[in-house]
């Protein structure tokens, strides 16, 4: 699912917008009445279930796949760093075999060669414990701690992409509406206008013509309310993809109540800049991957170095073949040892020097995956400065865009029932109101939005407190 799917609301306003016309105002507020009944927290919400928007926000942390494989790789990087640190310790291994042994054998007691069959049992404990290996069991644990620090800022960065993705998709649903609402008013205006022309035909004052064109009209706006319907159901399938829903179910979402839109906030470009290199998980998630980089070369290069272990063993044995009892011959028997070794690699076919060379060619490119983050992440706080500043342009034209339209119906209209204007007039002015408050619309959320968009790219969007319209 696209990041930047909010930069489409005006391509989606423009697509409903274009259609002719009606007289309207545009003075809904955008702050939505809240639900009476809490939708569950749960992944599967029943069917017909009102889903606020916190309640989305907690079911897509929870059912979110990117935010549950975020999770899994950081309870494995986790793992791994035990397993890395258990190698310190020494080991610890039993062992017991037993064996039945037929044919002929020299027996002490008879002094002559004989046929006998004879049991025998063999068991011990031994341990070995790594004195020195050149700091490459050092090395592995400090790459596995850096790896698994790199999995936990991986899935911090998760959870912040799934409830912004909730947001945009909120704030697209909410836009749609809102497109919808605009057409059904244009619709009630042209309908209106429809049985006024019908009176003014029946009194022969204008001709019939401008009946059936008014009616071609009418038709155009039911037309434009059927594909702002459809937008509005396939803003609710983006929702229902976020939140990992049944496809097959029906849900509410009840918008939550946005704030009113900052036009006068501004932002300086340098400081969003040094903010998103201080706050983004994902930039130090790469941190932490070049950090186990280097850590891999260290283990790599050590491969080269001696390696200095300690072994011990305690071990008794039993045969049927004596005349001694099994506990007797296992106290006899008994026995232990302890020893110490020294492995120096003296010629391993080069495969030291091609690891460590690998190592270190995986480092250069964890250091050019760190610079490319970066530049990625000043692309996109670039973006997101100059979508900010654009939008409260854009809000500013649309406000003056549609009260001039409002201005230019009103006049036109008066000149149509006066007889000074023809209805193509009307139409042609009804049109641009409708696409002015169209925009207005657009614009409005779209700077709603943008709010969100600026923390988000920043890294300081907070998962558990998400504010539509917050600065």
């Amino acid at each position: 699912m696209s990041l930047f799917r909010h930069s489409s609301f005006i391509m989606a306003a423009a697509a409903t917008a274009v259609s002719a016309a009606g007289a309207l105002t545009f003075a809904r507020p955008l702050a939505a009445q809240q639900p009476t009944h809490p939708a569950p927290k749960a992944g599967q919400a029943p069917a017909g279930t009102r889903i606020t928007f916190d309640d989305a926000i907690d079911v897509a942390l929870k059912q979110n796949i990117s935010v549950r494989q975020a999770q899994n790789n950081a309870d494995l990087s986790d793992a791994n760093v035990r397993q890395q640190k258990m190698q310190l310790l020494p080991d610890l291994r039993m062992s017991v075999s037993g064996a039945d042994n037929v044919g002929r054998n020299f027996s002490q007691s008879d002094g002559a060669i004989v046929n006998q069959q004879t049991q025998s049992l063999s068991s011990g404990l031994s341990s070995s414990l790594t004195l020195f290996d050149g700091g490459k069991t050092r090395a592995a644990i400090s790459s596995a701690q850096s790896s698994s620090n790199a999995s936990e800022n991986d899935l911090a960065r998760a959870k912040q992409t799934a409830v912004f993705t909730v947001a945009s998709d909120y704030v697209a649903l909410m836009n749609q509406e809102e497109q919808l609402r605009v057409q059904e008013e244009n619709l009630a205006a042209q309908q209106a206008q429809e049985n006024l022309i019908h009176t003014f035909v029946d009194a022969g004052s204008r001709p019939i013509s401008d009946l059936y064109q008014q009616q071609a009209t009418v038709a155009s706006a039911k037309l434009a309310i059927a594909q702002a319907k459809r937008a509005v159901e396939l803003a609710k399938v983006d929702l229902i993809q976020a939140l990992q829903l049944d496809p097959g179910g029906t849900y509410d979402f009840v918008a939550p109540v946005i704030a009113t839109a900052d036009t006068t906030k501004t932002y300086n470009l340098d400081d969003l800049l040094t903010r998103a290199y201080a706050n983004r998980s994902d930039l130090d998630a790469q941190k932490a991957r070049l950090a186990a980089a280097a850590q891999d070369v260290k283990s790599a290069a050590a491969a080269k170095l001696p390696t200095v272990s300690v072994t011990g063993g305690y071990s008794s044995a039993f045969s049927s073949a004596s005349d001694i009892g099994f506990t007797d011959q296992l106290n006899q028997r008994r026995g232990g040892s302890i020893g110490l070794g020294v492995s120096i690699p003296i010629f391993d076919r080069g495969s030291a020097s091609v690891a460590e060379q690998r190592a270190a060619l995986a480092a250069q490119n964890s250091q050019l995956a760190l610079d490319d983050q970066k530049q990625t992440i000043a692309l996109e706080v670039r973006r997101a400065y100059l979508d900010q500043i654009s939008a409260k342009e854009q809000l500013a034209a649309a406000d003056a865009q549609l009260a001039a339209a409002r201005q230019a119906v009103e006049m036109t209209e008066q000149r149509y029932q006066a007889g000074a204007a023809t209805l193509v007039e009307v139409t042609q002015a009804r049109a641009q109101q409708v696409q002015a408050a169209s925009a207005v619309s657009t614009a409005r959320y779209n700077l709603v939005l943008q709010q969100t968009v600026m923390s988000y790219y920043t890294g300081e969007l907070d998962p558990a407190q998400v504010t539509l319209g917050a600065s």
